[in-house]
């Protein structure tokens, strides 16, 4: 079902997932109370790089933008405050209905399912991004996905997709990344911890058991333009780990028609 670069390491990955009914996949596990984040101060800096990032990106104040994948989106009120709309996009359904106690009081703000996409309409959003989400999806639900994006973009918008991983990135470039983040922002010993504890979570089995889609750079691109995108890599990752990449791209006919002039 996965693409060429996805890997499989079971090592008993399968059986580990079994023995959790409640966590089967990783849009359960996202809804469960993983451990992901070491602590609130990893969560916070997180987040608050991931708005100060998105709100980089935003072309005018007028725009409208849809995070896909949002997770817990703790700083999305300081993308609202510089959009006229935000829709945030996520899956898990009590993660979800976190988000919209939490942004009740934010009038520009939307939660949606993914399945609720599909009724916007066309060309409804002038910037889309989807961090870390790319690694969790099937080649065929990349492919539905990059189809339905390009359908809900306005022509001159772009589509930010961030931490696509490269084949050769492995488990100890993240725990390596995510060390020098923790000392950077103050949480270096507390990550210590939550990396061993991560060592024997849910996480690491669902990652043994259901695999992580990798992509090269080049695999990357020829995806985006299959569905119809002119796109490049961004010199710098939004998420911590730069061995991780980042592209943007908008409407392949916008971009030819803007080369003929």
């Amino acid at each position: 079902m996965f693409g060429s670069r996805l890997r499989w390491r079971r090592a008993g990955g399968v059986r580990a997932i079994a023995m959790n009914t409640e966590i089967r996949d990783w849009v359960s596990y996202w809804d469960s109370s993983h451990s992901i984040y070491v602590n609130a101060r990893h969560a916070d800096v997180h987040y608050r790089d991931i708005a100060s990032a998105i709100i980089g990106l935003i072309p005018h104040r007028d725009a409208r933008v849809l995070d896909y994948g949002c997770g817990e989106a703790v700083h999305a009120d300081a993308v609202a405050g510089q959009s006229r709309e935000l829709v945030l996009c996520e899956a898990a359904p009590k993660l979800r209905a976190r988000l919209a106690q939490r942004f009740a009081h934010v009038p520009n703000i939307s939660v949606l399912a993914p399945e609720d996409l599909k009724a916007l309409p066309a060309a409804c959003f002038d910037l889309i991004v989807a961090n870390s989400v790319v690694q969790y999806v099937s080649r065929a639900e990349l492919e539905s996905l990059l189809a339905l994006w390009r359908r809900l973009l306005d022509p001159e918008g772009h589509v930010v997709i961030a931490d696509v991983i490269p084949p050769e990135v492995g488990v100890l470039s993240d725990l390596a990344a995510l060390l020098r983040y923790a000392l950077a922002n103050g949480f270096f010993f507390a990550a210590l911890v939550g990396v061993a504890r991560t060592a024997t979570s849910s996480y690491r089995s669902l990652r043994a058991g259901l695999g992580i889609a990798q992509y090269s750079e080049a695999e990357f691109l020829a995806l985006l333009a299959a569905a119809g995108y002119a796109a490049e890599r961004l010199p710098r990752n939004m998420e911590h780990n730069q061995t991780r990449m980042t592209f943007i791209a908008k409407p392949a006919d916008v971009r030819a028609n803007a080369s003929a002039k």
